[in-house]
């Protein structure tokens, strides 16, 4: 139903942009009839960070670094995206050991992203257990992480034109060690969310996404896949070392919130066989060229499979140390359309789990906003402008003392 078609049978709440279910702020405005929900908003825009701008006056290697900062959790796929692009637009031929090792970095983000939301999800609905046990496992990969890169988050292992940091034998061997132990503890999960009643009763039929409104609303990752969507960016746009690799893009036929559990879990397997076959099979040779401080005018659009789905950076070049513009497409944005249909009859109870389910990351996704009937605004324009709504809602700034 059409939020504005909503009657007074109808009760109005809101959901945020400050609430305990989630740690980032977005809000959701619901019509509710008793506890179902007959209409549903979201709306974001509450945490626009201006990454996008702040590229265009910093150079191409500082971008690289603010970039991964878009996401604490996709850190490496919005660093590998935005390189892989610059890497286009210079020509640059990065040696195959550093594309193995980006693959590397990139599967212990998926195993590390994939068990955390586990455990969200666990908590989610009351099984703290779960929750316990997969943050238990997903601290043997930070700390993986951080041997391997010197951060547990944010690992800055990207350059243009390779990679930072090199993979000796004996790390190769404890990987290889780490993963075989997470495989056996994974095969346990799976058989936890095939035989557990209570966990399959409370996630089967929640947040339905039949595979043609996916489709149509555009969704993206393991949101798409439980929706028998089988498109994977890894598989059908291969970058890094992708095409040399043996996997399968896991895809359910649930459409539901226990389908994209079945999704993550089959992911997360898949994710620990690319680890061993990198190790494995790791080529010889540099890990980085040399890549010119002044990127030559052009422009690249580059495709990431992050954790949550495909992630897009846009970058043109005018020929100067700086890019002209940076463009992100974060997978959040492509999912959140679908959020109001996969809550359609449902009830309020299930907005956690539903909203749980995509893996939202509104820090990836906020983007400033066009105030309806300004049209383009300048920087003084704004500024005027949000000084004078903060005084039309009692806010004075003109009061507030300075710290110097």
């Amino acid at each position: 139903m059409d939020f504005d078609k909503t009657n007074d049978k109808d009760m109005q709440i809101s959901i945020g942009p400050q609430h305990p279910a989630l740690k980032e702020p977005t809000s959701f405005s619901l019509a509710l009839r008793g506890e179902k929900i007959e209409a549903i908003q979201v709306k974001i825009g509450y945490n626009h960070r201006g990454i996008e701008k702040g590229c265009e006056s910093r150079t191409y290697i500082q971008d690289m670094y603010l970039l991964e900062r878009i996401c604490g959790i996709c850190s490496h796929a919005h660093s590998t995206a935005y390189v892989q692009a610059v890497e286009t637009i210079a020509g640059l031929q990065v040696p195959r050991r550093a594309l193995y090792l980006r693959v590397l970095i990139g599967e212990l983000e998926r195993i590390h992203s994939h068990l955390l939301w586990l455990g969200v999800a666990g908590h989610e609905i009351g099984f703290d257990t779960l929750l316990m046990y997969t943050w238990r496992d997903r601290e043997a990969i930070m700390d993986l992480l951080a041997e391997l890169t010197g951060n547990r988050v944010n690992y800055g292992i990207n350059t243009i034109g390779g990679v930072r940091r090199d993979l000796t034998k004996e790390e190769g061997e404890r990987i290889v060690k780490i993963i075989d132990h997470l495989a056996e503890q994974t095969k346990y999960y799976i058989q936890l969310a095939q035989e557990e009643v209570t966990l399959i009763q409370r996630l089967s039929g929640v947040g339905k996404l039949p595979r043609e409104d996916a489709l149509r609303l555009g969704a993206v990752g393991p949101t798409a896949r439980a929706s028998s969507i089988t498109f994977d960016v890894r598989k059908d746009d291969p970058y890094a070392a992708y095409g040399e690799l043996d996997f399968k893009a896991v895809s359910a036929d649930q459409a539901d919130v226990y389908g994209r559990t079945i999704v993550r879990l089959g992911e997360l397997m898949e994710a620990y066989s690319l680890i061993k076959q990198v190790v494995k099979n790791l080529p010889d040779g540099p890990i980085a060229v040399r890549a010119p401080r002044k990127i030559p005018a052009g422009e690249a659009l580059s495709r990431y499979e992050a954790p949550r789905g495909e992630d897009v950076h846009y970058v043109k070049s005018n020929g100067t140390e700086n890019p002209e513009r940076v463009k992100v497409r974060a997978p959040t944005l492509a999912n959140t359309q679908a959020i109001a249909k996969m809550l359609e009859d449902r009830y309020l109870a299930d907005l956690p789990i539903v909203v749980a389910a995509i893996d939202p990351c509104f820090s990836c996704t906020d983007r400033a906003i066009e105030v309806e009937g300004r049209g383009l605004m300048s920087w003084e324009k704004l500024r005027r402008y949000s000084i004078d709504w903060y005084r039309a809602q009692g806010v004075d700034f003109r009061n507030v003392k300075r710290v110097i």
